[in-house]
Protein backbone atom coordinates (compact mmCIF):
# COMPACT_ATOMS: atom_id res chain seq x y z
CA UNK A 1 0.00 0.00 0.00
CA UNK A 2 1.35 3.48 -1.24
CA UNK A 3 2.11 5.55 1.90
CA UNK A 4 0.31 8.91 2.65
CA UNK A 5 4.18 10.43 2.48
CA UNK A 6 4.48 8.63 -1.51
CA UNK A 7 1.02 10.00 -2.38
CA UNK A 8 1.49 13.70 -1.28
CA UNK A 9 4.89 13.97 -2.82
CA UNK A 10 3.73 12.44 -6.26
CA UNK A 11 0.52 14.54 -6.18
CA UNK A 12 2.87 17.54 -5.64
CA UNK A 13 5.49 16.73 -8.35
CA UNK A 14 2.17 15.92 -10.43
CA UNK A 15 0.96 19.54 -9.69
CA UNK A 16 3.89 21.37 -9.77
CA UNK A 17 6.22 20.27 -12.25
CA UNK A 18 3.57 20.93 -15.18
CA UNK A 19 3.33 24.78 -14.08
CA UNK A 20 7.05 24.99 -13.78
CA UNK A 21 7.15 23.97 -17.27
CA UNK A 22 4.58 27.05 -17.95
CA UNK A 23 6.26 29.52 -16.44
CA UNK A 24 9.66 28.30 -17.73
CA UNK A 25 8.12 29.01 -21.47
CA UNK A 26 7.10 32.25 -20.73
CA UNK A 27 10.15 33.45 -19.07
CA UNK A 28 11.94 32.22 -22.55
CA UNK A 29 9.09 34.03 -24.46
CA UNK A 30 9.77 35.22 -26.97
CA UNK A 31 12.52 33.09 -28.47
CA UNK A 32 15.31 34.31 -31.03
CA UNK A 33 12.66 33.61 -33.45
CA UNK A 34 10.20 36.53 -34.86
CA UNK A 35 6.71 36.75 -33.70
CA UNK A 36 3.94 36.63 -36.81
CA UNK A 37 1.19 38.93 -36.25
CA UNK A 38 -1.45 38.06 -38.61
CA UNK A 39 -3.91 40.63 -40.06
CA UNK A 40 -7.33 39.26 -41.15
CA UNK A 41 -7.34 42.09 -44.18
CA UNK A 42 -5.59 43.29 -46.82
CA UNK A 43 -2.78 46.13 -46.88
CA UNK A 44 -3.91 49.41 -46.94
CA UNK A 45 -7.19 50.02 -44.67
CA UNK A 46 -6.99 51.77 -41.26
CA UNK A 47 -7.34 48.10 -39.65
CA UNK A 48 -3.84 47.15 -41.36
CA UNK A 49 -2.10 50.62 -40.65
CA UNK A 50 -3.23 50.14 -36.95
CA UNK A 51 -1.65 46.31 -37.18
CA UNK A 52 0.98 47.93 -38.86
CA UNK A 53 1.63 50.43 -35.88
CA UNK A 54 0.84 48.29 -33.09
CA UNK A 55 3.17 45.33 -34.73
CA UNK A 56 6.07 48.17 -34.67
CA UNK A 57 6.08 49.30 -30.72
CA UNK A 58 5.65 45.52 -29.88
CA UNK A 59 8.87 44.66 -31.73
CA UNK A 60 10.60 47.55 -29.28
CA UNK A 61 9.05 46.48 -26.07
CA UNK A 62 9.85 42.75 -26.84
CA UNK A 63 13.21 43.41 -28.31
CA UNK A 64 11.97 40.80 -30.93
CA UNK A 65 10.94 41.31 -34.74
CA UNK A 66 7.05 41.42 -35.27
CA UNK A 67 6.54 40.11 -38.94
CA UNK A 68 2.68 41.63 -40.36
CA UNK A 69 1.24 39.08 -42.79
CA UNK A 70 -2.16 39.70 -44.43
CA UNK A 71 -4.58 36.88 -44.73
CA UNK A 72 -7.47 38.39 -46.13
CA UNK A 73 -10.72 36.70 -46.73
CA UNK A 74 -13.93 35.70 -45.61
CA UNK A 75 -14.79 38.75 -43.43
CA UNK A 76 -11.59 38.08 -41.31
CA UNK A 77 -12.24 34.36 -41.14
CA UNK A 78 -9.56 33.41 -43.15
CA UNK A 79 -6.43 35.42 -41.05
CA UNK A 80 -8.31 33.67 -37.74
CA UNK A 81 -8.52 30.43 -39.38
CA UNK A 82 -4.55 30.53 -39.69
CA UNK A 83 -3.94 31.72 -35.87
CA UNK A 84 -6.01 29.09 -34.79
CA UNK A 85 -3.92 26.68 -36.01
CA UNK A 86 -0.55 27.82 -35.04
CA UNK A 87 1.22 26.28 -32.38
CA UNK A 88 0.16 28.14 -28.95
CA UNK A 89 3.65 28.78 -28.30
CA UNK A 90 3.18 33.29 -28.38
CA UNK A 91 4.95 33.42 -31.48
CA UNK A 92 1.60 33.54 -33.89
CA UNK A 93 -0.76 36.29 -33.57
CA UNK A 94 -4.11 37.78 -34.91
CA UNK A 95 -5.30 41.08 -35.57
CA UNK A 96 -8.96 41.00 -36.51
CA UNK A 97 -12.82 42.52 -35.73
CA UNK A 98 -14.58 40.24 -33.45
CA UNK A 99 -17.55 39.68 -35.82
CA UNK A 100 -15.79 36.57 -37.65
CA UNK A 101 -16.21 35.23 -34.06
CA UNK A 102 -19.56 36.24 -32.66
CA UNK A 103 -21.35 37.34 -36.27
CA UNK A 104 -20.22 34.76 -38.97
CA UNK A 105 -20.48 31.62 -36.93
CA UNK A 106 -24.35 32.08 -36.88
CA UNK A 107 -24.38 32.29 -40.79
CA UNK A 108 -22.38 29.36 -41.71
CA UNK A 109 -20.14 26.91 -40.41
CA UNK A 110 -16.01 28.49 -40.16
CA UNK A 111 -13.16 26.58 -40.73
CA UNK A 112 -12.10 26.64 -36.99
CA UNK A 113 -14.75 26.80 -33.26
CA UNK A 114 -14.98 30.62 -32.49
CA UNK A 115 -15.02 30.72 -28.94
CA UNK A 116 -12.62 27.33 -28.19
CA UNK A 117 -9.77 27.55 -30.89
CA UNK A 118 -8.82 31.30 -30.11
CA UNK A 119 -7.49 33.39 -26.81
CA UNK A 120 -8.69 36.95 -26.75
CA UNK A 121 -5.40 38.97 -26.03
CA UNK A 122 -6.82 42.61 -25.74
CA UNK A 123 -9.23 44.76 -27.54
CA UNK A 124 -7.54 47.35 -29.50
CA UNK A 125 -9.65 49.61 -30.87
CA UNK A 126 -13.43 50.41 -31.37
CA UNK A 127 -14.19 51.46 -35.21
CA UNK A 128 -17.61 53.33 -35.52
CA UNK A 129 -20.60 53.05 -37.74
CA UNK A 130 -22.19 56.06 -39.28
CA UNK A 131 -25.28 56.32 -40.29
CA UNK A 132 -25.07 58.10 -43.51
CA UNK A 133 -27.73 60.41 -45.77
CA UNK A 134 -27.35 60.67 -48.97
CA UNK A 135 -29.00 63.43 -52.07
CA UNK A 136 -31.62 60.58 -52.18
CA UNK A 137 -33.45 62.36 -49.11
CA UNK A 138 -33.93 65.65 -47.64
CA UNK A 139 -34.63 64.87 -43.79
CA UNK A 140 -32.50 66.65 -41.79
CA UNK A 141 -32.36 64.40 -39.21
CA UNK A 142 -32.93 60.49 -38.41
CA UNK A 143 -36.47 61.52 -36.84
CA UNK A 144 -37.53 63.10 -40.30
CA UNK A 145 -36.25 59.84 -42.35
CA UNK A 146 -38.23 57.39 -40.17
CA UNK A 147 -41.26 59.41 -40.27
CA UNK A 148 -40.64 58.94 -44.02
CA UNK A 149 -40.10 55.37 -43.81
CA UNK A 150 -43.29 55.18 -41.92
CA UNK A 151 -45.45 56.74 -44.45
CA UNK A 152 -43.96 55.35 -47.57
CA UNK A 153 -43.26 50.93 -46.59
CA UNK A 154 -40.92 49.70 -47.89
CA UNK A 155 -39.62 52.90 -50.08
CA UNK A 156 -36.39 53.95 -48.01
CA UNK A 157 -33.34 52.45 -48.70
CA UNK A 158 -30.88 51.20 -46.49
CA UNK A 159 -27.25 50.35 -48.03
CA UNK A 160 -25.16 48.03 -46.30
CA UNK A 161 -21.47 46.06 -46.76
CA UNK A 162 -23.34 42.89 -47.30
CA UNK A 163 -25.95 40.43 -45.92
CA UNK A 164 -25.53 39.36 -42.20
CA UNK A 165 -23.03 42.42 -42.12
CA UNK A 166 -22.76 45.06 -38.80
CA UNK A 167 -24.87 47.28 -40.92
CA UNK A 168 -27.89 45.11 -41.63
CA UNK A 169 -27.64 43.75 -37.87
CA UNK A 170 -28.32 47.56 -36.96
CA UNK A 171 -30.67 48.30 -39.56
CA UNK A 172 -32.47 45.15 -38.27
CA UNK A 173 -32.74 46.22 -34.72
CA UNK A 174 -33.82 49.99 -35.77
CA UNK A 175 -36.33 48.79 -38.07
CA UNK A 176 -37.70 46.12 -35.36
CA UNK A 177 -37.78 48.81 -32.26
CA UNK A 178 -39.26 51.28 -34.24
CA UNK A 179 -41.32 48.84 -35.81
CA UNK A 180 -40.58 50.22 -39.43
CA UNK A 181 -40.42 48.18 -43.44
CA UNK A 182 -37.00 49.69 -44.33
CA UNK A 183 -35.49 47.83 -47.54
CA UNK A 184 -32.36 46.81 -47.23
CA UNK A 185 -29.29 47.01 -50.14
CA UNK A 186 -26.91 44.65 -49.72
CA UNK A 187 -23.26 45.39 -50.74
CA UNK A 188 -20.49 42.63 -51.36
CA UNK A 189 -17.82 45.03 -49.68
CA UNK A 190 -17.47 48.80 -49.59
CA UNK A 191 -15.93 50.53 -52.97
CA UNK A 192 -19.30 50.24 -54.85
CA UNK A 193 -21.40 51.31 -52.05
CA UNK A 194 -19.81 54.69 -51.23
CA UNK A 195 -19.78 55.40 -55.51
CA UNK A 196 -23.62 54.44 -55.68
CA UNK A 197 -24.02 56.67 -52.13
CA UNK A 198 -22.37 59.86 -53.97
CA UNK A 199 -25.07 59.09 -56.73
CA UNK A 200 -27.69 59.05 -54.59
CA UNK A 201 -29.09 55.41 -55.32
CA UNK A 202 -30.50 55.13 -52.21
CA UNK A 203 -31.00 57.42 -48.98
CA UNK A 204 -28.96 55.60 -46.19
CA UNK A 205 -26.08 53.60 -45.79
CA UNK A 206 -23.99 52.52 -42.71
CA UNK A 207 -20.34 52.22 -42.73
CA UNK A 208 -17.36 52.56 -40.68
CA UNK A 209 -15.68 55.91 -40.24
CA UNK A 210 -12.54 56.65 -41.68
CA UNK A 211 -10.79 59.58 -43.48
CA UNK A 212 -12.63 58.68 -46.47
CA UNK A 213 -15.68 59.00 -45.52
CA UNK A 214 -14.43 62.30 -43.61
CA UNK A 215 -13.90 64.18 -46.99
CA UNK A 216 -17.53 63.74 -48.32
CA UNK A 217 -19.17 64.50 -44.86
CA UNK A 218 -17.04 67.54 -45.12
CA UNK A 219 -17.68 68.22 -49.00
CA UNK A 220 -21.67 68.00 -47.86
CA UNK A 221 -22.01 64.97 -49.94
CA UNK A 222 -23.14 62.76 -47.27
CA UNK A 223 -24.40 63.63 -44.11
CA UNK A 224 -24.37 61.56 -40.82
CA UNK A 225 -27.54 61.36 -38.91
CA UNK A 226 -26.19 59.17 -35.84
CA UNK A 227 -23.52 56.71 -35.21
CA UNK A 228 -22.68 53.38 -33.55
CA UNK A 229 -20.32 54.03 -30.61
CA UNK A 230 -19.76 54.20 -26.67
CA UNK A 231 -20.17 58.41 -27.35
CA UNK A 232 -20.46 60.73 -29.56
CA UNK A 233 -16.80 61.08 -31.95
CA UNK A 234 -14.98 64.25 -31.25
CA UNK A 235 -14.55 64.89 -34.80
CA UNK A 236 -18.21 64.88 -34.94
CA UNK A 237 -19.60 65.91 -31.72
CA UNK A 238 -22.91 67.37 -33.02
CA UNK A 239 -23.88 63.78 -34.01
CA UNK A 240 -25.39 61.71 -31.95
CA UNK A 241 -25.09 58.30 -30.82
CA UNK A 242 -28.18 55.60 -31.85
CA UNK A 243 -28.28 55.38 -27.97
CA UNK A 244 -28.80 58.77 -27.22
CA UNK A 245 -32.00 58.46 -30.22
CA UNK A 246 -33.46 55.60 -28.46
CA UNK A 247 -32.10 52.93 -30.37
CA UNK A 248 -29.70 51.18 -28.13
CA UNK A 249 -29.96 47.79 -29.14
CA UNK A 250 -28.63 49.02 -32.77
CA UNK A 251 -26.17 51.10 -31.40
CA UNK A 252 -23.31 48.76 -32.69
CA UNK A 253 -19.50 49.25 -34.02
CA UNK A 254 -17.05 47.48 -34.89
CA UNK A 255 -14.63 45.82 -32.02
CA UNK A 256 -10.65 44.86 -32.91
CA UNK A 257 -8.01 43.39 -30.96
CA UNK A 258 -5.32 41.13 -30.71
CA UNK A 259 -5.80 37.09 -30.30
CA UNK A 260 -3.77 34.24 -30.18
CA UNK A 261 -4.19 30.14 -30.22
CA UNK A 262 -5.78 28.71 -27.79
CA UNK A 263 -3.53 26.56 -25.55
CA UNK A 264 -1.04 29.86 -24.99
CA UNK A 265 0.33 29.83 -21.78
CA UNK A 266 -1.00 32.10 -19.14
CA UNK A 267 1.70 33.64 -18.57
CA UNK A 268 2.73 34.55 -22.02
CA UNK A 269 -1.32 35.63 -22.33
CA UNK A 270 -0.45 38.09 -19.22
CA UNK A 271 2.65 39.43 -21.11
CA UNK A 272 1.33 40.05 -24.18
CA UNK A 273 -1.54 42.00 -22.80
CA UNK A 274 0.51 44.16 -20.73
CA UNK A 275 2.60 44.98 -23.90
CA UNK A 276 -0.74 45.66 -25.97
CA UNK A 277 -1.96 48.23 -23.18
CA UNK A 278 1.26 49.88 -22.88
CA UNK A 279 1.60 50.09 -26.77
CA UNK A 280 -1.94 51.61 -26.67
CA UNK A 281 -1.37 54.38 -24.04
CA UNK A 282 1.24 56.09 -26.35
CA UNK A 283 0.40 58.97 -27.58
CA UNK A 284 1.53 58.64 -31.00
CA UNK A 285 -0.60 55.49 -31.67
CA UNK A 286 -3.50 56.88 -29.79
CA UNK A 287 -3.52 59.64 -31.66
CA UNK A 288 -3.29 58.24 -35.01
CA UNK A 289 -6.34 56.13 -33.72
CA UNK A 290 -8.23 58.92 -33.01
CA UNK A 291 -7.44 60.85 -36.04
CA UNK A 292 -9.00 57.74 -38.23
CA UNK A 293 -12.29 58.00 -36.12
CA UNK A 294 -11.27 55.01 -34.26
CA UNK A 295 -11.14 54.63 -30.52
CA UNK A 296 -8.43 53.31 -28.53
CA UNK A 297 -9.77 50.49 -25.67
CA UNK A 298 -7.53 47.89 -24.35
CA UNK A 299 -8.38 46.57 -20.95
CA UNK A 300 -8.06 42.77 -19.91
CA UNK A 301 -7.74 39.59 -21.56
CA UNK A 302 -10.86 38.34 -19.55
CA UNK A 303 -12.63 41.38 -20.20
CA UNK A 304 -12.05 41.27 -24.20
CA UNK A 305 -13.28 37.50 -23.95
CA UNK A 306 -16.56 38.13 -21.74
CA UNK A 307 -17.30 40.98 -24.28
CA UNK A 308 -17.22 38.86 -27.11
CA UNK A 309 -19.05 36.03 -25.82
CA UNK A 310 -21.77 38.15 -25.13
CA UNK A 311 -21.70 39.70 -28.22
CA UNK A 312 -21.90 36.32 -29.64
CA UNK A 313 -25.20 35.59 -27.49
CA UNK A 314 -26.73 38.75 -28.44
CA UNK A 315 -26.37 38.10 -32.18
CA UNK A 316 -27.61 34.55 -32.45
CA UNK A 317 -30.45 36.33 -30.90
CA UNK A 318 -30.92 39.26 -33.03
CA UNK A 319 -30.11 36.88 -36.71
CA UNK A 320 -32.71 34.25 -35.27
CA UNK A 321 -35.54 37.33 -34.58
CA UNK A 322 -35.12 38.93 -37.67
CA UNK A 323 -34.45 35.48 -39.62
CA UNK A 324 -30.97 37.08 -41.76
CA UNK A 325 -29.39 34.21 -43.32
CA UNK A 326 -26.09 33.88 -44.94
CA UNK A 327 -25.43 34.01 -48.62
Amino acid sequence: MQSPFHFFRTLIFALVVPTLAVFAHAQGWPTAKPIRLVVAYPPGGVSDTVARLLAERLAVQLATPVLVENRAGASGSIGLDAVAKAAPDGHTLGFAAISPLTLSPHLGTPPFDPLKDLTPVASVMVSPVLLLATSATRAKDLRELLLDARARPGAVRWATSGVASIGHIMLAQLAATAKLDITHIPYKGGGQQITDALGGQFELLSVNAGPTIAQHIRAGKLRPLAVGAPARLDVWPQVPTLSELGFASANLMSVFGVFAPAGVPGPVLERLNVEVNKALALPALRERLISSENVPTGGSAADFARQIAAEFQSNARIIKAAGIKGE
